[in-house]
């Protein structure tokens, strides 16, 4: 086997081998801590709204938490809450969860935005949808609903019923002043790219600034399709009714990925032991899912460079379709799967199995050859690395401070994967590699998800020997889960995957009836977007539509 467990870092404080002292964190934040709770993932810090900057610094810069996953906003009877999700790049099982509540009547706590830019959009989120203010926030406003919205949907007196008053605005210069009728003109001009335009991969927005034909500033106006996730799965039963939702998330053939996301939280949440052979099944299933994504991924990315529609993006298409033959036999759909069940899978691998692990089989020994011809048509093509090396650079550092994950941080150099770094499913069993590139441009990200290609398509093989030898008697598909799951009340748990895109991540927390009373969905598209003005900022327009297809975006899963 390829992977060990990684290790803490020497010396760093409130690390152990066993993971987190957190008896340690708390002498170094003294009497900043207020209290402590007891989460699922990990132990919660209770602070001051005023103490949020302090507390967050003196954790990253002295205990090594340089990643913030996640911001969980929340509405109870006698209070708001603000839940910052600490993880660490170098070892994401060392976790922290940073509590702060506000009161009631002023429900305002400090931005962890100075700390963590990841946490502006986060937070804009937050103020959105739950009500909660946050002082020195760089750019408090609306980031899902339009700024005119009355009252915030996930508080808990929203009146659902009330009329919304939506208007139409002028586009105004964000950098400078109008100055028609003055007698001269601006040095920058103020364009719209999107929202419906085939550059924008969705229903996005870029209100993009130009200074000549360079970028001097883009900013991404979502929101566009609410979803509404969260609010569906707050109202669905852990046992049946959550899991067809996580499927429409990022709809791209990442669906067993999505589904994997919510069953492991639950099933952590709910104490639930899934069987080996199942967690087997799930493995395959999920990279499956996961070379579904970077096919489409990689052919979309054809049209956004050079408009190669005829070879990349058509081969792209075919190989996607064989993948999809694949899961469709295996669960029945080509697209909203509802395969994984909590506890395990729906059923095994469709009869006869030797036809089933021969076909897929047939299209793995296909893969080198089609991988060429990609590194042929796009990789070693003079057009293609003109416009992509070089291009959209970002650096280690600013990925970390925007809480970029998956083949967009790995392009950058970060050797992040919560396959290998908090295992889960069948992962740290098999001999595979986690694909880097150090260049941190655009060029980088697509090697990256063809590496990929490649490592998925080794475990995909290896899970399909397992299965083909596993023997008749103990194949287990689904642990004995209740019919009615009730955890206990304010049970808290965060849990993540690897998602096609990064870091797909669960906050759940129970009340205890059968449907939660929060759920919270970890988007890595969220995140990675949020990067997008780093990336672009004195870049050419062509090279911002090339930036914007490298981060891989679906909006579905933005917007949730």
């Amino acid at each position: 086997m390829s992977l060990e467990e990684p290790a803490p870092r020497a010396g760093e404080l409130g690390a152990t081998e066993a993971g987190v002292d957190y008896d340690r964190l708390a002498q170094l934040l003294g009497e900043k801590l207020l209290a402590r709770e007891d989460h699922g993932n990990a132990e919660g810090f209770v602070v001051r709204p005023d103490d949020v900057q302090d507390v967050l610094s003196t954790l990253k810069r002295d205990a090594g938490f340089d990643h913030c996953a996640c911001l969980t906003a929340q509405e109870y009877r006698d209070r708001y809450e603000s839940i910052y999700h600490l993880r660490k790049y170098d070892d994401p099982t060392q976790e922290l969860s940073v509590v702060v509540p506000t009161s009631k009547d002023d429900p305002v706590s400090q931005s962890a935005a100075p700390v963590f830019p990841t946490a502006d959009w986060h937070e804009r989120e937050a103020y959105d949808l739950i009500g909660i203010e946050y002082e020195e926030h760089p750019d408090l406003r609306r980031i899902l609903l339009p700024e005119t919205w009355q009252g915030h949907p996930l508080s808990l007196e929203y009146n659902q019923t009330q009329p919304q008053i939506v208007t139409l605005r002028e586009h105004a210069n964000p950098l400078e002043e109008d100055h028609r009728g003055e007698g001269n003109h601006a040095d920058t001009m103020f364009i719209n790219v999107g929202p419906h335009h085939p550059s924008t991969h969705g229903v996005l927005h870029l209100e993009t600034v130009l200074d000549g034909e360079q970028v001097a500033d883009v900013d991404p106006d979502i929101g566009y399709i609410h979803r509404c996730e969260e609010q569906l799965c707050q109202q669905s039963t852990y046992r049946h009714q959550i899991m067809p939702f996580p499927d429409r998330w990022d709809w791209l053939s990442s669906g067993l990925i999505n589904e994997w996301a919510y069953a492991r939280t639950a099933e952590d949440l709910a104490d639930i032991e899934v069987p080996e052979y199942a967690q087997v099944i799930r493995t395959m299933g999920a990279e499956l899912s996961r070379l579904a994504n970077h096919f489409i991924a990689i052919g979309t990315y054809a049209l956004d460079i050079f408009g190669e529609f005829n070879a990349a993006f058509m081969y792209a298409m075919r190989d996607r379709e064989l993948v999809q033959d694949v899961l469709e036999d295996l669960t029945g759909q080509r697209m909203m799967f509802n395969y994984l069940r909590l506890g395990g899978v729906v059923w095994d691998v469709p009869e006869p199995r030797e036809e089933f692990f021969a076909n897929v089989h047939e299209f793995l020994d296909g893969l080198p050859e089609k991988l060429d011809e990609y590194h042929t048509l796009l990789t070693s093509n003079e057009l293609f690395q003109i416009r992509c090396v070089d291009t959209g650079v970002l650096d280690p550092e600013t990925a970390k401070e925007y809480g970029v994950t998956g083949p967009v941080a790995r392009g950058s150099g970060i050797d992040y994967d919560l396959r290998r770094d908090d295992p889960y499913g069948y992962y740290d069993e098999l001999d595979w590699e986690v694909a880097t590139q150090d260049a941190g441009d655009n060029y980088a990200r697509v090697l990256v998800r063809l590496q990929e290609i490649e490592e998925s398509a080794k475990i995909v093989r290896q899970c399909v020997d397992l299965l083909a030898d596993w023997s008749e008697d103990d194949r287990t598909l689904q642990a004995n889960v209740p019919r009615t799951l009730k955890p206990e009340p304010d049970t808290e748990i965060y849990r993540a995957v690897e998602g096609a895109k990064g870091e797909l991540g669960i906050y759940i927390r129970s009340d205890g009836t059968d449907t939660p009373a929060r759920f919270k969905i970890r988007s890595p598209c969220f995140s990675n977007l949020s990067a997008l003005a780093e990336m672009a900022a004195g870049e050419y327009v062509a090279d911002l539509v090339a930036t914007l297809g490298s981060l891989d975006t679906i909006m579905g899963e933005v917007d949730r």
